[in-house]
């Protein structure tokens, strides 16, 4: 296993724990967030804010950096990035998530505490990523 493998795999691990330990592997919170005109649960704006105190933070330390310590240079977004595409796949996504009240992080993660819940919505999951890929082939 190479040292990029073993971060990615910590670091996702982090992330899953992150989110099992938020509560947002639990689809009902999750939908309850997104029911501001009812039952309104503000869990998940507690988990947002702490990311994006974390991510203010990464941003800073990554400015200061000639190179990330994993690659040879840094990928970052520009406004260029904003397809159509992309900006179709997040409707799209934002659609999924108010409907399962799971997306593919907390998804992964809620196959370790609820597998029979969650496997139904990632196997869902694969293969709308499939048959895109094999749309964008056809094309």
């Amino acid at each position: 296993m190479t040292r990029s493998w073993l971060v990615a795999l910590l670091s996702g691990s982090l992330f899953g724990a992150g989110l099992a330990l938020g509560g947002m592997v639990d689809p009902a919170r999750v939908r309850g967030f997104l029911d501001i005109f009812g039952d309104w649960d503000p869990t998940l704006a507690f988990v947002m804010g702490g990311a994006v105190i974390v991510m203010a933070i990464a941003w800073r330390i990554q400015a200061r950096m000639a190179q990330p310590l994993l690659a040879a240079k840094f990928a970052l977004p520009d406004r260029s990035d904003l397809t159509p595409r992309l900006i179709g796949g997040a409707a799209l996504f934002g659609t999924g998530w108010g409907i399962a009240g799971l997306c593919p992080g907390p998804g992964f993660a809620a196959l370790v505490i609820v597998p029979a819940k969650a496997a139904a919505f990632v196997a869902a999951m694969l293969a709308g990523m499939m048959i895109v890929r094999l749309i964008e082939r056809q094309s």
